[in-house]
């Protein structure tokens, strides 16, 4: 899950550079959403990983 995040936030950063480059707000408000969306994806990934770790201690 962790490896989505950060292929959100690459595609994230090449809309938002895209955007920068030809002036489409559109577009870069896009890899705003995608970076966001992939730092969710990240902390959600890595709270499952420790809460899998709390239970395999037990």
């Amino acid at each position: 899950m962790a490896d989505d995040g950060k292929v959100d936030k690459g595609k994230g950063r090449l809309k938002e550079a895209a955007g920068d480059l030809t002036g489409d707000q559109d577009l870069k408000n896009e890899g705003k959403v995608d970076r966001a969306s992939g730092t969710v994806k990240d902390k959600v990934g890595d709270a499952a990983d420790k809460a899998k770790d709390v239970l395999d201690r037990d």
